[in-house]
């Protein structure tokens, strides 16, 4: 895990390195060679044209009267704070519209940022001397009395040169700073440094600063997320979205280097919104669990799907990947507290998504939910699995009672391939998996909700074939014996249907990108098989009778 944070450190200071020639050296070496090249020519001209009794190229830098002192320091002054106030005025203009389009907390950003504070600094500094070096200038026909700052003048000079060279890279730098990816990745990896500070010395006041920061830069990009989705700005909402799904992957795996006072909810963290109106027993439970963090970026995750509902479904399946990405990634960390809040909150997108009676949402919100469910079935958390299943199962049979037959049978065709998966790598809960499957259609089978309940059975139809091609025939047999007493129509319809798909290609674009009821050519014959065990009576096609008018 060291050598994993030493690289990312590293990768990010090539990252700022990279950044600071882009922005400054390159501009300024540019801007300065060509001034000092074309004022080498032109000097050089001028001298020629005066001839051997003018001065020496170098006199002229060399020799300097009070009155030329006076004569070159009289508008550089007022030059430097022009600069200054012009630099002030564009800055505060582009970040000010930034932050109106973004987040206003662009602005705090701004204003604390080190680069930012070192050129307004040198400007003000610049200013300052320049006007006392004007002022201590004194001029006098007595040599003695008389007092030129050689040096102050030259240095005035220089700091006059360096402020009109960095002006346009220091513009490039302030639209580099509000550029939307960098404002994000900015506070993203503020965000990562305060959480991942190994346990140390630190005083309760440092750790409850290091927390509140964390826990700030989760809020400022559900901020930025929330803005753009109010802009239609889909490519920096997905952005941040994926921001703060990176700031938890990178905190999980380090979680145990972490000083035991970092999960603790108290002080201004137990002020923050989203735990000051929970429960003392909850807040205990996240303390103990260690899991404040994860959920809280859950939280933000959740305001911003609510929102992306109606103004931005498709940042409904980005949400819904990076809420698995965590959860993949506490699976790795063997972080079972953190697993159980992804899994809740998977649930609870679920739940807006049947509210709001949104198809397309709680389909995306299923497919990665099963994954989820097939990297526990991988890490053998059978009782995790067990536990996603039953949620699948209601809200199977939920959506069958409101009428979304399409996620009914959904959720048949996902706990179908969950079955499959938990074969593949023997897992223990392979049988319970399998009952928890076969009880998703045990509800009224009204006539306006058929469509979903023939659905669920193809799906197990489907997991039927696969175990034949397995040759586990007793297993096949299980789902045979729930579906024995089906109606002999809808049987023979299942049957037919399932054998007259014949392509996995859809015919609309979705992010499954196949068709639920396809069976590869191999199994495909295995469906005669299986329908072979119900009787023949019940498989074969009633005899219509024709009748004939005398």
């Amino acid at each position: 895990m060291s050598r994993d944070r030493t690289a990312t450190d590293d990768e990010g200071q090539r990252r700022r390195g990279a950044a600071v020639a882009r922005i400054w050296l390159r501009p300024m070496s540019y801007l300065l060679g060509v001034s000092m090249a074309t004022l080498a020519v032109i000097y050089l001209l001028d001298l020629a044209r005066q001839g051997n009794g003018g001065l020496a190229f170098w006199d002229i830098f060399l020799q300097m009267s009070p009155d030329d002192a006076e004569h070159i320091m009289g508008g550089i002054g007022e030059v430097i704070a022009a600069i200054l106030g012009i630099v002030i005025t564009v800055a505060s203009i582009i970040v000010q519209l930034a932050a109106n389009r973004y987040t206003p907390r662009i602005t705090e950003m701004f204003f604390r940022d080190r680069t930012n504070m070192l050129v307004m600094g040198f400007f003000v500094v610049s200013a300052v001397f320049s006007l006392w070096i004007n002022f201590s200038i004194r001029g006098s026909d007595s040599p003695e009395h008389a007092f030129v700052p050689y040096y102050g003048v030259l240095v005035t000079m220089g700091l006059l040169t360096a402020s009109l060279l960095m002006m346009a890279p220091y513009f490039g730098y302030v639209f580099d700073f509000v550029e939307p990816d960098n404002v994000v990745g900015r506070i993203k990896r503020s965000g990562i440094e305060q959480a991942l500070r190994p346990a140390g010395g630190e005083s309760d006041d440092a750790i409850d600063e290091r927390r509140v920061t964390a826990l700030s830069s989760l809020e400022q990009l559900a901020d930025v997320a929330l803005n753009a989705i109010d802009q239609k700005d889909k490519g920096i909402a997905s952005k941040t979205v994926d921001s703060l799904s990176e700031l938890v992957v990178a905190y999980l795996p380090y979680k145990a280097t972490l000083d035991p006072r970092w999960f603790q909810i108290r002080d201004r963290l137990a002020r923050d919104t989203d735990f000051v109106s929970m429960n003392a027993e909850a807040l205990g439970k996240l303390s103990t669990t260690r899991t404040w963090l994860e959920y809280k970026a859950l939280r933000q995750f959740l305001m911003v799907y609510r929102e992306a509902l109606t103004a931005m479904p498709d940042l409904i399946t980005r949400i819904a990947i990076d809420t698995r990405y965590i959860g993949q990634t506490a699976i790795g960390a063997g972080d079972r507290a953190a697993v159980a809040v992804v899994v809740k909150f998977f649930n609870t997108y679920m739940r807006r998504s049947l509210n709001a009676k949104d198809i397309a949402a709680a389909y995306n919100n299923l497919n990665q939910y099963r994954y989820l469910a097939e990297e526990l079935l991988k890490a053998g958390w059978g009782e995790q699995v067990l536990e996603v299943a039953r949620y699948f199962k209601y809200y199977a049979q939920t959506a069958h009672a409101m009428g979304l037959a399409f996620l009914t049978e959904t959720v048949a065709f996902d706990l179908c391939v969950l079955n499959e998966r938990a074969y593949d790598v023997h897992a223990p809960a392979r049988d319970e998996l399998l009952r928890i499957f076969l009880e998703v259609d045990k509800e009224a089978d009204l006539d306006q909700q058929e469509r979903s309940l023939r659905g669920v059975r193809k799906a197990q139809v489907k997991l039927a074939t696969y175990y034949l091609q397995k040759e586990e025939e007793a297993l096949a047999r299980k789902i045979y014996r729930d579906m024995r007493d089906e109606r002999p129509d809808r049987l023979r319809s299942i049957r037919a249907e399932l054998l007259a798909v014949t392509s996995n290609e859809f015919w609309e674009i979705n992010d499954r990108g196949a068709v639920f009821e396809y069976i590869e050519p191999d199994r495909r014959q295995l469906i005669h098989r299986f329908f072979e065990w119900f009787p023949a009576t019940t498989m074969r096609e009633p005899i219509r009778e024709e009748h004939t008018q005398e």
